[in-house]
């Protein structure tokens, strides 16, 4: 009698139910298992302990001999001759849907608020769907956060990927609350909604986070993704994955205008670096992976425009930078894959300013098509670049003073330093729960720009100076 050929899809289902029994060896969250079928990179994987204990993985290695799998919920209580591995033949997938807003997941998408788990309106692949780059449609509207630092120096692009460097013990974790509160677009109404992904924080930060969406009421449009810091560091690998997956859902199927912010990255680089330690990579830069560049891509790049359709994500990245180092190896990379940085100075934060945003090493590179007439406000673009000009020449006559001392300054550079102490304390410093407009941020530049002469202001033009100088021009 001749043999029943399996069409493809009917094979793959045959392989994907069978069960192996027993693993080669167990390192950290990884588990090697030998003589499988042929199994497919990110494949998810389900994991059966001698309790009858479920735990879902991925494969993240496979050869001929040797499949490699992460266990997200760790390897404790595992043997090697009682374990058994399911490899399932399709990807860790996610069940989306518009009531995911305004709920409290973990790091896997599952529901830590106590409520039940969100009706799916689709099941989708964490890992995404790389955008064609004819597709991507140019980034050009504003998105307003109230933070002058931001809104007036810095401005957030719709669709733009715009990380925050900052270092241990600065206030990141607030200015991101705070974004994701205040953000909005202005103009006709729009549907706009925040995912947050927290990867490696501590129980008093994910209180904080959650707490202040409550008070706020703003948390009906947050969808809020908690890795803790004493859940399996594995998990933060997936956490930034799954989060994007919701905001591509509602961007990109439910015309939604999705902010997405990521902290902390730094945690997450840590995450794979210890797995690819564990599986005897060769080390790169401080002993990150070689391919730390293109895994930060995979995330980065998931946001942006697509032509015909309405919606968009925007990412705001935060990371902590290793001893403020922002030419380690995380920072350097995310800078290359970004459209500019937000960074914190440390000195600022420590005389009391909030949000500490330097003002010299802070840009946003799409910040010039989404300013100006019809936007924000026509003196935009001159009020910035002169406020930059200014600030610069500010750090200059301080490194004067430091070396001559501030008496032996002229009237002029004095006068510098009477706009650089305003610029800061008044411009860049605001409370954490104060919301400025966009007009209230600009009149506040030229405002600073009063305390010089207008002789000094060469980046903005004569009407400019007739319209928003006011009656201090010569004086």
């Amino acid at each position: 009698m001749p043999k029943l050929k399996l069409g493809p899809e009917a094979e793959h289902r045959l392989m994907a139910a069978r069960e192996y029994r027993g693993l080669a060896r167990i390192e950290g969250p990884l588990i090697f298992v030998r003589k499988t079928h042929p199994v497919g990179y990110r494949e998810l994987v389900e994991c059966v302990d001698s309790g009858g204990t479920l735990r879902l993985g991925m494969v993240m290695d496979s050869s001929d001999d040797l499949v490699v799998a992460q266990i997200f919920e760790g390897t404790q209580n595992l043997t090697l001759p009682d374990t058994r591995v399911r490899f399932t033949g399709k990807p860790l997938s996610l069940g989306v849907s518009t009531a995911m807003l305004g709920r409290v997941f973990d790091g896997l998408g599952r529901p830590i608020d106590g409520g039940p788990p969100p009706k799916a309106e689709r099941e989708v692949d964490v890992n995404g769907r790389p955008i064609n780059p004819i597709a991507r449609e140019y980034p050009r509207d504003f998105i307003q956060t109230g933070i002058s630092a931001i809104d007036g120096m810095n401005t957030l692009i719709r669709g733009q990927k715009l990380p925050i460097f900052s270092g241990n013990g600065l206030p990141h974790n607030e200015l991101a609350a705070q974004i994701a509160r205040q953000a909005k677009i202005r103009g006709g109404k729009t549907d706009f909604a925040v995912v947050f992904a927290a990867m490696g924080v501590k129980h008093d930060v994910a209180t904080f986070f959650t707490r202040s969406f409550e008070e706020t009421g703003s948390s009906d449009n947050v969808a809020l993704f908690l890795s803790l810091a004493d859940d399996p560091s594995i998990e933060r690998i997936v956490t930034p994955r799954v989060a994007l997956s919701l905001a591509e859902y509602l961007a990109y199927e439910k015309g939604m205008h999705v902010l997405v912010i990521l902290t902390d990255m730094a945690n997450y680089c840590e995450s794979l670096r210890e797995i690819s330690t564990i599986r005897g990579e060769i080390p790169s830069r401080k002993g990150y992976p070689g391919y730390l560049y293109s895994d930060l891509a995979e995330i980065y790049e998931r946001s942006g425009m697509i032509k015909g359709l309405p919606g968009s994500i925007t990412q705001l990245p935060i990371l902590t930078m290793p001893n403020d180092d922002i030419s380690h190896p995380i920072p350097d990379l995310t800078g290359y894959i970004t459209e500019g940085q937000i960074v914190f100075e440390r000195d600022m934060a420590g005389r009391g300013i909030y949000p500490p945003v330097a003002g010299l090493p802070s840009l946003s590179r799409l910040m010039k098509d989404g300013i100006g007439k019809g936007m924000t406000r026509e003196d935009h673009p001159h009020l910035a670049s002169q406020l930059f000009a200014a600030y610069s020449y500010v750090k200059d006559v301080r490194n004067l003073a430091s070396v001559i001392g501030e008496e032996e300054l002229s009237p002029l550079d004095k006068k510098y330093i009477a706009f650089g102490e305003f610029f800061e304390t008044r411009f860049i410093n605001q409370s954490s729960s104060e919301e400025r407009s966009m007009e209230q941020t600009l009149d506040l530049g030229w405002e600073a720009l009063r305390r010089l002469p207008a002789e000094e202001l060469h980046r903005v033009t004569d009407e400019e100076l007739d319209t928003w100088y006011g009656a201090e021009v010569g004086e």
